[in-house]
C-alpha cells in the first residue's frame, strides 16, 4: 500500500471504531431509544455548524447559508428512521445482533441500484446476498432468549435499519451533487432531530437523562456522530471500495466487544456463525461490486482498436 493511502486507512479505521460505540451509548444515555437519537443529532448541530462556518471561510463554495434541498431533507428523514428503528432494536436484542444485522446496508444498496438504476450485479453479489440472508436468519433463530426483552422483534427492527440507511445513503449521494459533505450532514441532522423528538414524545419515552452522567453520555453520543460519520465520509473517497468495506466491518466487532465488557452479553454458537456469515457476505458483495466497477472503468478508458 502506498504511503498516501495510510492516513485515510487510519482515519477510516478510527471512525469505524468510534461508530462501534454508538449502540453502547444508546443504553447509557438514560433516555428512551428515540430520545437518545434526538440528543445525538441535536447536540451535534452546534459542532456541525461551526465546522461549516470554518469551511466557508476557507472556500468560495458557500457555507451553511446554502438552503437545504429536498435530497438533504430526505436524507434526514431516512436517518431519523434509521436511528429510531435501530435504537429500539438495541433495546430489545443484543448489541452484537443489532449492529451486525444493520451492516447488511451495502447489500441492500446494491440491490436497490439493480432495481432502480438497472445496475445488474455479478454472480459474486448473488452468492453474497444468499449467504447474508442465511446469516441473518441464523442470528435471529439462534438468539439467546435471556439476552434482550424481545430478541426476535429486536432482530427484525435491526434488520429493517439496513433499508432505511440504504435510503439515506442514496439521498446523500444525490445531495452531494450540489453540496459539500459537511453541508449535507448539517441539514440532514437538523431535519432528523425534530422527527426523533416527536417519536419520543408519541411513545411516551423518557426525554431527559435523570443524572448528570446521562447528559455526559448524550454529549459523547453527539461527538460520536460527528467524528464517526465525518471520518468515514472523508476516507471513503480516498481508498478502494473493497478495502473500505472490510475496514468498516470493524464497527460490529467493536460493538460486540463493548457489549461483552459492559453488559456481559455473550454469543451463542449459532449466532456467532450467523454473524460471521453476514460479515463475510457484506465483504464479498463489496469486493464483487468494486471489481465490476474497476473492470468497467478499465474497459471505458481503454483505447479503441483500429
Amino acid at each position: 500500500m502506498s504511503r498516501p493511502a495510510l492516513l485515510p486507512l487510519a482515519v477510516l479505521t478510527a471512525a469505524a471504531c468510534v461508530l462501534g460505540l454508538a449502540p453502547i451509548l444508546v443504553r447509557l444515555t438514560e433516555t428512551g431509544p428515540a430520545a437518545a437519537g434526538f440528543w445525538r443529532l441535536f447536540l451535534a448541530l452546534p459542532l456541525l455548524l461551526a465546522l461549516n462556518l470554518a469551511f466557508a471561510r476557507r472556500s468560495e463554495a458557500g457555507g451553511p447559508g446554502l438552503a437545504p434541498n429536498r435530497w438533504m431533507l430526505l436524507a434526514g428523514t431516512f436517518f431519523a428512521l434509521d436511528l429510531g428503528f435501530w435504537h429500539y432494536g438495541i433495546s430489545l436484542t443484543s448489541v452484537a445482533n443489532a449492529t451486525v444485522l444493520c451492516n447488511l446496508t451495502p447489500v441492500v444498496v446494491t440491490a436497490i441500484a439493480w432495481i432502480a438504476f438497472r445496475e445488474r450485479p455479478g454472480g459474486g453479489f448473488m452468492i453474497a446476498l444468499a449467504v447474508a440472508l442465511a446469516g441473518a436468519f441464523a442470528m435471529a433463530a439462534g438468539a439467546d432468549p435471556t439476552q434482550g426483552r424481545n430478541p426476535v422483534l429486536g432482530d427484525l427492527l435491526s434488520l429493517s435499519v439496513s433499508f432505511w440507511y440504504a435510503g439515506y445513503f442514496l439521498a446523500v449521494k444525490a445531495a452531494r451533487r450540489t453540496a459539500s459533505a459537511l453541508q449535507v450532514m448539517l441539514w440532514s441532522t437538523a431535519a432528523g432531530a425534530p422527527m426523533l423528538l416527536i417519536a419520543a414524545l408519541l411513545f411516551g419515552e423518557t426525554i431527559l437523562p435523570a443524572e448528570p452522567i446521562g447528559w455526559l453520555f448524550c454529549g459523547l453520543f453527539a461527538l460520536v456522530h460527528v467524528a464517526g460519520q465525518t471520518g468515514v465520509t472523508w476516507a471513503l473517497g480516498r481508498l478502494p471500495a473493497g478495502l473500505t468495506a472490510l475496514t468498516i466491518l470493524v464497527q460490529p466487532l467493536v460493538a460486540a466487544l463493548f457489549g461483552w465488557l459492559l453488559f456481559a452479553e455473550t454469543l451463542t454458537l449459532v449466532q456467532a456463525l450467523g454473524g460471521l456469515l453476514v460479515l463475510v457476505a457484506v465483504a464479498v458483495a463489496q469486493w464483487s461490486s468494486a471489481r465490476k466497477t474497476t473492470g468497467a472503468k478499465a474497459e471505458a478508458s481503454a483505447p479503441a482498436k483500429t
